[in-house]
């Protein structure tokens, strides 16, 4: 089974059950006979942008909609503290802890003007696909994940 053809069939069991866990996920898995280790399943909810999240009669996992992301972002917004650049990269200040979750963030709104990011404990940097565009990249980043 490849990595396209699982992640299609966790959307599948997500649109069609009510799964509160990684643990109920993975059963629902085996039983159309996909056997997944758990580290693979969490990489998998990771890249896919599943989240879990409270419903009626308990915890859910989901795909974030609109109103969800606008919330991550306003959360995402109170961990910056600050966004400063130079010539060839941008630097995102945040609380401490936080810069890994910013920077997944940051990640999954997979815009052309980032090559990518790396995160540490509270610092990520982002570097820009071009360095002729990090004007237009510190711009991108105070509209999608500063709270400023």
């Amino acid at each position: 089974m490849n990595k396209n053809a699982r992640q299609l069939k966790i959307r599948e069991i997500l649109q069609r059950h009510n799964v509160g866990n990684q643990h109920d996920l993975l059963r629902l898995l085996k039983e159309t006979g996909m056997v997944v280790a758990q580290a693979t399943l969490s990489r998998d909810c990771a890249e896919l942008g599943i989240i879990r999240t409270r419903a009626a009669g308990g915890y859910r996992l989901v795909f974030p909609e609109d109103h969800a992301g606008k919330i991550i972002k306003g959360l995402v917004g109170v961990e910056v503290l600050t966004v400063t650049a130079n010539e060839t990269a941008v630097i995102i200040k945040t609380l401490p802890g936080r810069a890994h979750g910013v920077g997944s963030y940051i990640d999954q709104l997979k815009s052309p003007l980032i090559l990518g990011t790396i995160a540490g404990d509270d610092t990520v940097l982002i570097i820009p696909a071009s360095v002729n565009s990090i004007d237009t990249l510190i711009t991108f980043i105070h509209r999608n994940v500063s709270k400023n």
